[in-house]
């Protein structure tokens, strides 16, 4: 159990979360300093904030790492497929089940989750405990978060239900490739001169990324609690969603277990496989959200991706530990 929180804390599970709690509970009790009325641009100074963390992001992605991992391609092809199309898909069987508006707009948010990236960090973390193939897990978290720019939005310009010329695909891609591609690229660009800073700062760099995220979400529930949106759910739907999203993770993981030992991988390529084909982004979830969800609505869209961020942390922990024993295990023999 030691062992568990030791590797649940290190993925940033404890603090962080509470801290997202008490960005909820701030938002309700005190919404009007995230509001679009509040003389302090709350929302406009967290957007700026966001192109500073990909900034960062890409100064410590180094153009070698990613070529390294490009040569594993039937591990590359899982994950992505696995991100972008097995997820989604799954949320499309399940939509019959949300009839009227409010259990459609809880769908939306459910599905806004499933075309969500993979997440960088924790997914490398959860590989690097595991034994897994790491520069495998950088490359795929990596590229996975930049195919989410043009992807997410285009999954859901599918699926919102904005009228004609309400959705602009072409300009949300855009808003995301000016907010989130231009930084990371610049950042890249500029790895070989100033990557050794990003890295000795990683930690203060971290905070920063935390604290953009925090400011996005009570911002976004800001809205939300604001226009009463959250009035039609209960505990016992909170309960509900919070068992549906852990079925989820664990559908996914079983699934990729299952190809992965098809296709014989190695332990290392499955490791890599489950844990980066399984893991979705809430700081992307954060981004696109301010870009696709403009208004009261967005508060609603990043609860699933919040639920379900802290229960994949938890899961993916114990499975990391086991992972790591059966490997230990193996080379004893």
């Amino acid at each position: 159990m030691i062992k568990i929180l030791d590797t649940a804390r290190k993925a940033g599970l404890d603090g962080f979360m509470l801290a997202l709690l008490s960005m909820i509970l701030l938002a309700w009790l005190w919404p009007e300093p995230g509001m679009k009325e509040s003389p302090v641009p709350l929302s406009e100074i967290s957007t700026y904030a966001v192109s500073v963390i990909f900034f960062f992001y890409g100064l410590r992605l180094s153009p070698d790492k990613l070529r390294e991992g490009l040569t594993n391609w039937r591990l590359h092809v899982m994950v992505h497929l696995s991100t972008f199309v097995l997820f989604p898909l799954i949320a499309l069987a399940f939509k019959p089940m949300f009839q009227g508006e409010e259990n459609h707009t809880l769908w939306l948010g459910i599905f806004f989750l499933t075309v969500l990236p993979s997440t960088v960090s924790s997914s490398v973390v959860m590989v690097s405990i595991a034994k897994g193939n790491i520069p495998a897990a950088i490359f795929n978290a990596s590229i996975s978060s930049l195919i989410g720019v043009f992807l997410t939005p285009l999954w859901m310009g599918l699926v919102l239900d904005t009228g004609p010329g309400h959705f602009d695909l072409l300009s949300v891609v855009g808003k995301l490739a000016l907010q989130v591609l231009l930084p990371v690229f610049a950042g890249i660009l500029l790895n070989k001169r100033w990557g050794y800073f990003a890295e000795k700062n990683k930690k203060y760099i971290r905070y920063f990324d935390q604290s953009s995220i925090l400011l996005i979400v009570y911002t976004s529930f800001c809205e939300s609690f604001g226009e009463d949106l959250f009035s039609s759910l209960g505990l016992k739907d909170i309960v509900f969603l919070g068992m549906g999203m852990l079925a989820l993770f664990f559908a996914i993981y079983f699934l990729l277990t299952f190809i992965s030992n098809l296709l014989k991988f190695s332990h290392e390529d499955k490791v890599t496989a489950v844990f980066c084909g399984s893991k979705k982004s809430l700081v992307q979830g954060a981004v696109m959200s301010k870009v696709l969800f403009a208004g009261p609505q967005a508060g609603i869209m990043l609860l699933p991706i919040m639920i379900y961020h802290a229960l994949q942390l938890i899961a993916a922990s114990i499975i990391a530990q086991r992972l790591a024993a059966e490997a230990e295990t193996d080379k004893s023999f």
